[in-house]
């Protein structure tokens, strides 16, 4: 029998349940009894019902920490900020108006952070080339690493020069919901792909565009390490970068061929990530939904033995 959970100061992403537990109220009783006591309001495939979280929270004391843009939608190909940067008016439109009902949502929840992941380049043929390079990236043989790195550096740097005036276009988008919130703690997550705008490199600029805003960081462990893995920067030059104005981190594993992994299950230097922490930073377990109770109980364990 799996044994109850330790009460911990970390927080569990509503998508680690995926199609289980259809409802907020019986995730919130199934956090609380693996030690939880917080919840992030995260993207799954099938998303919770939650009109009962006023009296799993009466019931229990479990509180909202964060909403992830996209989580009162079933997830798509397509990330949450995908369109906030978008040319087309429309689209863009869009973007914002889903955002905005995010944002009223944590609100109702009590949660103080709402989290924008990823902002995608409009161009087909980059999408393909981003899949196609992932796809080679995961078969490829030692001998072959250096030459597919070289084309995904090759494939960012292009993204990043072909999506500067989406990145303006995001930076707009942000600047507009923060003056129509102005209490909102809003924080940016670099997307998966290789055809994300947010790298390295765009996010540095992003964020000192909207420093009067306040926006913030948001790290990603599985995500970045894959990138690293990819040849592009990785954790260090990450935290290094960012850590002063990180408000939270999703906290997954990852290895060369899988990703969404139960921290302790791939290859994540979870110590390192927590040397770079700042006290404030809300921790956050996101795991694919296919792992269960005990591999979230271990992830537990493993990182309160790294230092979280």
């Amino acid at each position: 029998m799996t044994q109850p959970g330790i009460p911990n100061d970390l927080v569990l992403s509503t998508a680690c349940y995926g199609p289980r537990l259809g409802r907020i109220e019986d995730q919130a009783f199934s956090a609380v009894a693996m030690g939880f006591r917080r919840l992030e309001l995260g993207i799954a495939d099938s998303p919770c019902e939650l009109s009962g979280w006023l009296d799993a929270h009466r019931e229990t004391g479990i509180t909202a920490e964060s909403v992830v843009v996209g989580a009162l939608y079933p997830k798509k190909d397509a990330v949450s900020g995908s369109f906030l940067g978008s040319l087309d008016e429309e689209l863009r439109d869009r973007a914002l108006n889903l955002t905005r009902r995010h944002i009223c949502i944590a609100q109702q929840l009590g949660a103080p952070v709402v989290v924008v992941r990823g902002c995608a380049v409009e161009d087909e043929a980059l999408t393909l080339e981003a899949r196609a390079l992932s796809a080679r990236l995961e078969v490829a043989q030692l001998d072959d690493l250096d030459a597919v790195q070289v084309e995904i550096r090759d494939l960012v740097g292009r993204v990043q020069k072909l999506g500067q005036k989406q990145l303006e276009s995001f930076c707009r988008s942000l600047h507009s919901l923060r003056r129509a919130y102005p209490d909102l703690k809003l924080a940016l997550e670099p997307g998966f792909t290789f055809n994300d705008l947010l790298n390295f490199e765009a996010m540095q600029w992003v964020l000192d565009d909207l420093e009067k805003s306040r926006v913030g960081y948001w790290h990603d462990t599985g995500g970045l390490h894959s990138r690293e893995l990819a040849g592009l920067p990785g954790q260090g030059p990450w935290l290094d970068a960012f850590a002063s104005k990180l408000r939270g981190v999703h906290l997954s594993d990852s290895t060369v061929k899988e990703q969404g992994l139960p921290p302790g299950m791939g290859d994540v230097d979870f110590q390192l990530v927590a040397s770079y922490l700042p006290e404030a930073a809300v921790r956050v377990i996101e795991a694919n939904s296919i792992h269960g109770r005990a591999e979230i109980l271990a992830s537990v364990n493993h990182l309160m033995s790294k230092g979280f």
